[in-house]
């Protein structure tokens, strides 16, 4: 922009302030949903980075498909919010976009290849939403409303991940994304330390930066390390070999393309996600244009000692490629005895029993399974302690908020951004305002956070909705019981007693119907037929009766539901 709108956008009212908030990723790891707002409280604009989903932890969340963050503070003010930017293409910062879109209304910012994975993800939605996508240069710099966003390419595990250098009036802001300082990386730019130093050069007001290896020492392995080995174990397996990764790594992909072809093997891609992806990194040149693989249904015609098969599932998803060969249930791929499968990745925290169930099926059906504990088959994408002490070293900027982490990750990376010099420190979560200017960072507000759910097609609270009863059905179970009274309160027929997830019987033998059936009659028999008038009445007794009855017979309340039919006319 010209040099004329910067300085007239550089004076500031007293009552101007920059402040951070996350309604995502602070406090935990995925789900990234970051603001800035910047103007008097009463009237700022705000700056979205990142909107990202979570994964369902197991049986506390049963049937979901993805957890969102909840945008009520935003969607009240989204008349105030310029714009959405994306650091890069990884579901935990992308991957709630398509479904929130619509509560927001505004354009979304990001650089080819992560430009690439929404419009691909939109066109599987049928490309029904008219999602403003704005494609912006790598290491372009642009505006968004009042925030003059710079891009600076950082290394990660998956092309074009992104700082944001936001400079406004009160100083420069760097989010850092997710990142690492990977020298020899196999697809992208390493990080540009020369433009890191000249901000710090220039003046860095607040760090908000990635927590996630914050607890570990050193340097994090390079990707060619891991394609390294990969080359070597592909090469020395006497048969089929599976390789499971992160579908959006596209260097992995690569790695793997490279290790079956130098091995004289065929590549097998199994899984919609990792055709998404590869078609992707063609589009935009991160996989040339000759990019060779087939399908998985050529899987069964290919000499077991010549193929490699890449296989979505990673992290134990259900429908994914890699469980579904491991309970022999592929249309297409399948493995046998002697066989190798290589976990190329890292088990997300919540995943691990998933993930533990196919490994051991595996090893069961006779496969060799290797992992990143007993090889060098997988890399993080997140700094270690050594790469966070070289960024304050570029930056020096005078604040630090530690994001993208847990409690204990946070508090790592505020105490390492203290030994490195940073005057102020704020560890904040979920749903704290954080002041960064004017005058001495703290935390100046709260606003509502929470999380919603992916259930099929619908997006419902975490709260007081269907998955909470899921819960509670899974641990008690239900009791429905079925009467027909007529408007004098006189029983028709049989009741009728449905019982799901509840013992058949007691410690004594008796049939569990029979309590409830004993149980109902009591309750009937004690009401005046004239109170029975009263419906509602009858049925919360209905409930309360059998509830009791189940429970001391049981141990446990189950759910009760009492469905009361009216019936016309005379007995």
């Amino acid at each position: 922009m010209p040099d004329q709108q910067r300085t007239q956008r550089s004076r500031t009212s007293e009552q101007d302030e920059l402040v951070f908030l996350a309604l995502g990723g602070l406090g935990e790891i995925g789900m990234n949903a970051y603001l800035y707002g910047m103007g008097p409280p009463d009237a700022r604009r705000w700056l979205m980075v990142d909107l990202g989903i979570t994964f369902p932890e197991g049986e506390d969340d049963p049937g979901v498909d993805v957890i969102l963050p909840d945008l009520r503070f935003i969607e009240e003010e989204r008349s105030a919010l310029a714009g959405i930017v994306i650091t890069h293409a990884h579901e935990d910062h992308i991957g709630a976009v398509i479904d929130l879109w619509p509560r927001l209304g505004v354009p979304v910012y990001a650089t080819p290849f992560t430009a690439g994975m929404l419009k691909a993800k939109l066109a599987e939605h049928g490309g029904r939403l008219p999602i403003p996508i704005r494609e912006v240069p790598l290491n372009g710099r642009f505006d968004v409303g009042p925030f003059d966003v710079e891009l600076i390419e950082m290394s990660h595990s998956i092309p074009e991940s992104s700082a944001l250098a936001i400079h406004t009036p009160h100083g420069t802001v760097l989010h850092t994304g997710d990142w690492k300082l990977d020298p020899t990386p196999t697809i992208g730019g390493t990080p540009d330390a020369a433009r890191l130093t000249k901000l710090g050069d220039d003046g860095v007001l607040a760090l908000i930066g990635d927590s996630t290896n914050a607890m570990r020492d050193g340097r994090s392995p390079s990707e060619r390390d891991v394609a390294k080995t990969l080359a070597e174990v592909i090469k020395q397996a006497p048969h089929r070999v599976a390789v499971t990764t992160f579908a959006s790594n596209v260097a992995r992909v690569k790695a793997v393309a490279d290790a079956a072809h130098s091995a004289g093997r065929q590549l097998v891609i199994a899984g919609r996600a990792l055709h998404r992806v590869i078609a992707v990194a063609i589009d935009t040149g991160y996989l040339p244009q000759g990019f060779r693989y087939v399908d998985q249904q050529q899987f069964s015609e290919l000499k077991r000692s010549a193929v490699v098969c890449l296989c979505t599932g990673s992290q134990g998803e259900p429908r994914a490629a890699m469980a579904r060969v491991a309970e022999n249930a592929h249309p297409d791929v399948s493995l046998d005895k002697g066989d190798l499968a290589i976990f190329s990745s890292r088990t997300i925290p919540g995943n691990e029993k998933a993930v533990g169930w196919i490994q051991n099926s595996l090893v069961r059906m006779g496969v060799e399974v290797l992992t990143d504990g007993d090889a060098l088959v997988h890399v993080t994408g997140h700094p270690r302690r050594d790469e966070l002490r070289q960024l304050y070293a570029w930056t020096r900027p005078k604040i630090a908020v530690p994001m993208h982490g847990e409690a204990r990750h946070l508090k790592a990376h505020a105490e390492l951004a203290r030994e490195a010099g940073v005057g102020q420190v704020q560890v904040a979560y979920n749903g704290e305002m954080v002041r960064l200017a004017p005058g001495p960072v703290r935390v100046v507000d709260d606003a509502p956070v929470g999380r919603l759910f992916r259930d099929g097609n619908l997006i419902v609270p975490a709260g007081d909705g269907p998955v909470r009863e899921r819960r509670k059905l899974a641990a008690v179970g239900i009791v429905i019981v079925a009467l027909a009274l007529s408007r004098r309160g006189e029983v028709f027929g049989e009741p009728q007693i449905v019982i799901d997830g509840v013992p058949y019987e007691d410690e004594a033998g008796e049939p569990m119907e029979e309590i409830v059936l004993t149980a109902l009659d009591g309750t009937l028999r004690s009401i005046p037929r004239d109170r029975r008038r009263d419906l509602e009445m009858v049925s919360e007794a209905v409930r309360r009766s059998v509830r009791g009855a189940v429970a001391n017979a049981w141990g446990k309340k189950p759910i009760v539901k009492v469905l009361l039919n009216v019936i016309e006319g005379k007995s």
